[in-house]
This record gives C-alpha cells, structure tokens and sequence, in this order.
C-alpha cells in the first residue's frame, strides 16, 4: 500500500520592508550648514592670519577698489629695515599711544569715546590692520564682529613689529598712494628709510583723513598735528615703548 505524502504547507517568507530613513527637518539642515560655513570662513581667515605673520599680504579689497577707480596705484612694499625707526614711532603717536601696552583693543580709549558720545576714534593700529589686510572699509555690524574676533589672533600670532611693518605698508597717505615708502617719494622724494622726524610726522598726521590732508602742503591744522607727533614720538623712545617694536 502506498502511503501518500501530506504536504505541509509552507509559508512564503515575508517580503522585507523598506524603511525610508528618517529626513531632518530643513531647518535642522540649514543650520548645520550654516554652521559649517562659519567655521569655514574663520579657518579660512586663521590660516591668512598664520600665512601673513611670514609672508606679506597681497592687494586688499579696498585697494582692488581704488585701483580700478583711478586706474592704479602708487604702491610699494617696505621691509622693516628699509623704514625709519622715526616713523614707526610718529605712526604710534598719532593713532595709538598705547599701543605697547594692550592686547588690540583699548579699553581706556573705548571707554571715552563711549562717553563722549562716540565722536571720537579708539581703533587702535592692530584694528586698522586686521580691517585693512582681512576685511573690508564700511561700518556694518558684521565687519565689526569680525574684526573683534581676528584682531586678538593678529595680536597673538604677530609681533608688535610685524603689526607695524605691516600697518605702514598698506595704509594710505594720499588719494592712490599706500605704503610709507611710496608716501615718501610721492610727497618728498625719498626713501622711507631716509624720512626724518618732520617728515615722518607729517605722513603720519594724514592718516586719519588721506585724501583731505597732506604732508606737502599742511593746513595750519597739520602743522599743529604734526609739532605734537614728534613731541609724542620723541616721548616712546625716551620711555621705552619702543623698544616693543624695534628690538
């Protein structure tokens, strides 16, 4: 007798089912790249910062602007050892007085303009600087914070000389003219290392206004400016200021 074999039944093994994973929000999104971008743009900047304390920065932004504005520029970098210690020592005293002994910023002078309702200027050199090489001219609230941020890098990664160094080869002396050596042939026919007092507190009265002012030809205002540079820069070195930035 032949027996029949029951069949069990079998059952079809589940299809598997695909679980789409679970989207962030687009918000969450954002803000993660957002932040990204952030710290992108500060690496960005920190390696400028690293890569300019050795080597001299290019053209800046508001260089580029002026250059195809009046078609070009007067401009040529100066070397430490190729500029008068007399004009590091004038550019100190008409824009910075304390500019050995803070950190970039100025609490004191931050302090007064605050009180006097800001109508006076308490940027000190290492703010002009970092504004300058890094960032734009203007006033916005952005400018301002990054500035806030770079300058005490700058202060910590650069010395007072090479801010200096620095600072003399990119502000400006006159419509075009930046950087102390091409100041000193523009307005005198000399080499920056050749400047004299006068002479070197005369550029550094026009800095705060170059395109109002000038070294050649002074208003009476000027000349009073200028007798009170070298007053102030003969007083850096005989306290011992300078010696921050010479040695």
């Amino acid at each position: 007798m032949v027996k029949q074999a029951t069949s069990k039944s079998r059952k079809k093994p589940a299809e598997p089912v695909l679980v789409e994973p679970e989207r962030k929000p687009l918000r969450r999104r954002l803000l993660r790249w957002a932040w990204r971008g952030v710290v992108g743009i500060f690496g960005f900047y920190a390696l400028l910062v690293v890569l300019f304390s050795f080597f001299n920065p290019p053209v800046n932004i508001y260089q580029l602007q002026e250059s195809i504005r009046l078609g070009g520029l007067q401009r040529e970098w100066a070397d430490w050892d190729q500029i008068a210690p007399v004009m590091a020592r004038s550019a100190v005293a008409a824009e910075d007085a304390n500019f050995c002994l803070h950190w970039g910023f100025d609490m004191a002078a931050i302090r007064q303009a605050v009180a006097e309702g800001g109508t006076r200027g308490a940027s000190t050199l290492s703010q002009q600087v970092t504004k300058n090489v890094f960032l734009w001219q203007g006033r916005s609230w952005l400018r301002k914070a990054m500035e806030a941020v770079l300058t005490p890098a700058v202060e910590l990664l650069w010395s007072k000389q090479r801010i200096l160094e620095v600072y003399l080869n990119v502000a400006e002396f006159d419509e075009g003219v930046f950087g102390v050596q091409a100041a000193a042939r523009h307005y005198f026919g000399v080499e920056a290392r050749d400047l004299t007092a006068l002479q070197a507190a005369r550029l550094a009265a026009v800095l705060p206004d170059p395109k109002r002012r000038s070294a050649s030809k002074p208003t009476d205002f000027v000349r009073s400016r200028t007798r009170a540079i070298i007053s102030g820069a003969e007083t850096i070195a005989a306290d011992g200021r300078a010696a921050r930035f010479e040695g």
